[in-house]
């Protein structure tokens, strides 16, 4: 039901002269859902999260966010924080002085903003006070991050919010990310990650060339894409490249060579296909140790995808 929509948008357009950055995207993002933004360079992301953020404003269409529709005055849009093309900081200033800035520049009193719980949330408590110019990039992002947290926002509009950051890093935000949408803050999140989007989002949009190529849960992008190459590690090679090639629907792209002591196959093949290997491995006694993707079912959609919409212009 649209009630219960975060954003709600429909035959967005937005035009920068000549250059059609939108071209009628529609655009649902339910309550509590974190919601992935793909596109290649170019495609409008930025563009549309510039939209929901109240930096810019549509040319036609009809966008509504958190149940109120958007006019046409350059404004935030209450109940709504993020960044866009990175987080604007203070670098003279220390972590917490940019905090304080920011919340008095919003009309709000630093002793009572929650500074030091959003520094704690973000993982930044032990260099709260060092100065933001000695930041490294995933340091930066997250007090970005936290300087969005500090209005308790409803929808929260990320872009990249994953650059920079260390293996630890990311895990940390992640987690803040998933308990945010636990508690029923909606998140639209845009990155070129697609492992950060596959770990977080439960559905994405792709966009290219100023339109929506897909929308929806990602099961739907394995469930409709076309073959994929998957990676195959067995105890027994020989015998498993002979099973592949006599199993309909799977094809032996290459005799990969070795990874982790054991000889790899790549193999190509739908869902169901695989399914049956495995299957048929597994009663011929041959120890199946790895079984992955060679390149994720989102990548794979998203460049097949985003290629079709190329190659239609």
């Amino acid at each position: 039901m649209d009630t219960l929509l975060a954003v709600r948008a429909r035959g967005i357009t937005k035009c920068f002269g000549d250059v059609v950055a939108l071209d009628g995207i529609d655009l649902d993002v339910a309550q509590g859902q974190i919601h992935g933004l793909v596109g290649p360079n170019g495609a409008g992301k930025t563009t549309l999260l510039g939209l929901l953020l109240g930096l810019a404003v549509a040319d036609s269409g009809r966008l509504e966010i958190l149940g109120t529709p958007v006019g046409r005055a350059l404004a935030a849009p209450d109940g709504v924080s993020g960044f866009v093309d990175g987080p604007g900081l203070y670098p003279s200033l220390t972590a917490r002085q940019t905090l304080a800035a920011l919340a008095a520049l919003r009309g709000r009193d630093a002793r009572t903003t929650g500074i030091d719980d959003v520094l704690e949330t973000v993982g930044l408590t032990d260099v709260a006070d060092d100065r933001a110019s000695g930041f490294s990039l995933g340091m930066r992002q997250r007090l970005g991050l936290a300087a969005a947290l500090l209005t308790e926002p409803r929808l929260l509009v990320l872009d990249e919010p994953s650059n920079g950051l260390d293996p630890a890093g990311k895990k940390h935000v992640h987690g803040v990310l998933t308990r945010l949408a636990a508690d029923g803050t909606s998140i639209v999140l845009s990155s070129h990650r697609m492992d950060d989007l596959e770990a977080l989002c439960s559905e994405v949009t792709i966009v290219a060339t100023g339109r929506v190529v897909f929308s929806g849960p990602l099961g739907m992008l394995a469930a409709e894409n076309r073959e994929l190459d998957y990676r195959l590690v067995t105890s027994d090679a020989q015998a498993a490249r002979g099973l592949a090639v006599d199993t309909a629907g799977i094809g032996v792209v290459d005799d990969a060579g070795v990874r982790h002591g054991a000889e790899m196959l790549v193999v190509r093949a739908l869902v169901p296909a695989l399914d049956e290997l495995v299957v048929r491995l597994v009663h011929a006694g041959i120890a199946v140790r790895e079984l992955a993707p060679v390149v994720s079912p989102l990548e794979a959609a998203f460049l097949a995808l985003t290629e079709q919409q190329e190659a239609g212009r």
